[in-house]
């Protein structure tokens, strides 16, 4: 099971300080169909009422303080420890979804207020998202209103899935498994970060041993690649290598009619689906064990209908 946590008042909770909440249908009845979900409402979580005053960061852009605007009371160590007391939790988790603009659970571009004034920076981030990151800076993170964007709702289910796949990997981690997982994500990473494959790869043909901290850093920067989204120019180079992987077996019109709808879509005309769908297609014909092992073809459900979009 892939265990996501998400802000409560994503799934319809009624946890908000103006006793709403902020459903969202893509969590609730498309992801929730394929995930478990911890729900969190960090001011909740702290002994917070719904309904209840508002917070907002006040201070250093880099180290805001949250304050309750009513009474003035700092609450920025409660929400950053309610973390830290969940880590039983959230250790199992493989992503999470936060509540946009929020004092404790923004992503970013979270107000900050000057001192004792109105005027505020767009640049903040919420006291417990960045406790968040800090104790597990690997993690996929999205915020809801992103996920409507569907490049970045894409790239977030990607990395949801191969860092779930991380984390089943048996433990400690033998240099085996990691050349496997390393392997079977090649054109994935290649699709959102060449000099990271690269480079990735020759450290780990470097290493007699892979240790704790190698695979620490590994992964970290594994995800930090994956967070940058691939163009339809990534995309089509790393469609025109998996081409070549037919070039034996296809005859000239199957080789031309692939090349057609590659470039279909490196033109805006098709959808990524249009080629990976005839690419499945010739793979069943001519199988390739290796390239019907890449998460690049089938990196999620199907039926989540994410690349439709792209």
């Amino acid at each position: 099971m892939i265990y996501v946590g998400i802000s409560a008042c994503l799934l319809g909770q009624k946890v908000r300080y103006d006793g709403g909440h902020k459903a969202s249908t893509f969590c609730q009845h498309q992801l929730g169909k394929h995930v478990e979900y911890l729900p969190l409402c960090p001011e909740v979580g702290i002994g917070m009422s719904v309904p209840r005053p508002t917070i907002r960061l006040v201070g250093d852009v880099e180290r805001p303080r949250a304050v309750v605007q009513k009474t003035g009371e700092d609450v920025t160590a409660r929400l950053a420890e309610f973390a830290d007391i969940r880590t039983a939790q959230l250790d199992k988790l493989s992503g999470y979804i936060l509540c946009a603009k929020s004092p404790s659970c923004g992503m970013e571009r979270v107000r900050v207020y000057a001192e004792d004034s109105n005027a505020n920076q767009k640049e903040g981030m919420g006291i417990f998202a960045a406790r968040l990151r800090a104790l597990y800076p690997s993690l996929p993170m999205e915020e809801d209103g992103r996920l409507n964007d569907p490049l970045l709702r894409e790239n977030f289910v990607l990395r949801l899935y191969v860092y779930h796949e991380w984390k089943s990997l048996p433990r400690p981690i033998q240099k085996a498994d990691l050349y496997a997982f390393h392997a079977r994500h090649k054109l994935t990473l290649l699709a959102h970060d060449q000099p990271t494959y690269r480079s990735l790869g020759r450290e780990l043909a470097e290493c007699d041993v892979v240790s704790e901290s190698f695979c620490s850093h590994y992964i970290q920067r594994l995800m930090s690649a994956l967070s940058r989204p691939a163009s339809r120019r990534d995309h089509t180079n790393v469609l025109q290598h998996i081409q070549g992987y037919f070039s034996k077996n296809l005859n000239d019109v199957q080789r031309q009619e692939l090349t057609d709808i590659i470039l279909q879509y490196r033109a805006g005309e098709q959808p990524l689906a249009a080629p990976l769908t005839l690419v499945q297609s010739y793979l069943k014909q001519y199988p390739d064990e290796y390239l019907a092992s890449q998460s690049y073809l089938r990196p999620y459900p199907t039926d989540l209908k994410l690349r439709y979009g792209l």
